[in-house]
């Protein structure tokens, strides 16, 4: 739990890091790397998307003095709210629970989007990078860092990751991978895309520290060698470009009209 990699990390406490599990990767080792590529300053608005059970939203708020807004939803709020107020950051990190692709805020209210080993589950989809930007202001940053790929499996699955690969695992891509998406979405500008150097070894050391059990991941990484599995980053900026208004609603009249042709009516 302790990696020179991570000053910043190190100085949490390793069973209040364990108290905040909610996915496979060091949520505080990520948010540590994905900010070295962001600039945060103290006062500003920050969306912590797909947040778990909280730890990288403290970590946010304590190390770089910005607001944030802790959304997920799959963790209650009530566990983040108790897990805020113990660490003495309740007034300026607030528990939200919402839908990543149904946020209740007003357009162009944060600063930066920063999103920790969830983005996979909802960012995919082509559609939702203009989604996201309309609630950054304009030049603001969307950041991501999650389990990924280092490359991309074009081919039929390699036989080491067959025991413990589900379907769903298609959501993993690779650094590239997430720079085209973003760039092909025509609102993002990509400032970096990257793979954590060793990052398999940190997924190993996380998969150590908290879940020994978990043989079959833990024997997927290690046969793997990081030849496919890894952390990626990606860091964008909305860009000076005009995002397409969001469907809400489509507004019909009904016009009453016959049903059949007259020739059909007369047999």
């Amino acid at each position: 739990m302790l990696n020179d990699n991570f000053p910043r990390s190190n100085a949490y406490h390793p069973d209040w890091v364990r108290s905040g599990v909610s996915g496979g990767a060091h949520p505080l080792w990520l948010t540590e790397w994905v900010t070295e590529a962001l600039e945060l300053r103290p006062g500003m608005r920050v969306l912590d998307l797909g947040c778990g059970r909280g730890a990288s939203s403290v970590f946010l708020h304590r190390e770089f003095g910005v607001q944030v807004w802790a959304v997920d939803l799959w963790f209650g709020p009530d566990e983040r709210a108790a897990r805020f107020r113990d660490a003495g950051v309740s007034d300026d990190v607030f528990p939200i629970r919402a839908d990543a692709r149904a946020l209740p805020f007003a357009g162009e209210f944060f600063d930066a989007i920063v999103s920790i080993d969830s983005f996979v589950y909802y960012g995919t989809d082509d559609l939702y990078a203009n989604y996201l930007a309309a609630f950054v202001r304009p030049g603001g940053a969307i950041a991501i860092a999650g389990a990924g790929l280092t490359r991309e499996i074009d081919g039929p699955l390699p036989d080491h990751l067959r025991p413990w690969w589900e379907p769903s695992m298609a959501c993993l891509h690779s650094a590239s991978w997430w720079e085209r998406h973003w760039r092909r979405s025509g609102v993002l500008e990509v400032d970096t895309a990257d793979t954590m150097p060793d990052g398999w070894l940190r997924w190993l050391d996380w998969q150590y520290a908290v879940a020994p059990e978990n043989t079959v991941e833990i024997r997927a990484l290690e046969q793997d060698e990081g030849k496919y599995l890894g952390y990626v980053r990606a860091v964008a900026h909305r860009a000076d470009a005009a995002l397409d208004p969001p469907i809400t609603s489509v507004t019909t009249t009904y016009q009453r009209h016959p049903l059949l042709r007259a020739s059909r009516r007369e047999h």
